[in-house]
């Protein structure tokens, strides 16, 4: 687990809220504080669906909400004259890419060993802070996971320009 202060929250809110840069994870919850503070669920509503729809995996894969279809809601919320004061994200890395960041690195760790690689990002007014954090089914001593985690959210930020200093 590692903690990153984000160096230009303007430029970072816009790959988050306004790029597909996100597009690769899910929702697990989002809490936006502005004029009112609004609490977002990422877990996809059951007695929204038919039995049909709810069973149907190519219409539902995920247990939580994608990040890109959610995405437009928190920019609704967000946007505006005024900063927010506070807002936490929770995002899951799609479970499809875990694979490739346990290759990178030496581990008998699965993805079926994994419920989640996170990602935290919150903004307390004045700075924003990522936080990294994994997710076992099970109690595992190999921690190789976490530190490929932190390692491939580092080389996400850098691919895409945005700075951050390790706290």
């Amino acid at each position: 687990m590692i903690a990153l202060k984000i160096t230009n929250v303007k430029q970072f809110m816009g790959k988050l809220l306004g790029g597909e840069d996100f597009d690769s994870f899910l929702l697990e919850e989002a809490t936006i504080s502005t004029y009112n503070t609004f609490r977002i669920d990422g877990r996809q509503n059951r007695d929204f669906y038919s039995s049909e729809e709810w069973e149907d995996k190519k219409l539902r894969p995920y247990d939580f909400t994608a990040w890109k279809a959610i995405r437009p809601i928190c920019f609704d919320l967000i946007k505006g004259t005024r900063t927010p004061s506070s807002f936490q994200f929770v995002l899951h890395l799609i479970p499809e890419y875990m694979a490739s960041i346990l290759r990178k690195g030496d581990t008998s760790v699965t993805p079926l060993q994994i419920s989640a690689f996170v990602l935290n990002i919150r903004y307390d007014g004045s700075a924003l802070t990522l936080v990294t954090g994994t997710s076992y089914n099970t109690f595992l001593m190999d921690k190789t996971p976490d530190a490929l985690w932190d390692q491939a959210i580092r080389e996400f930020l850098a691919k895409r320009e945005i700075g951050f200093e390790e706290q």
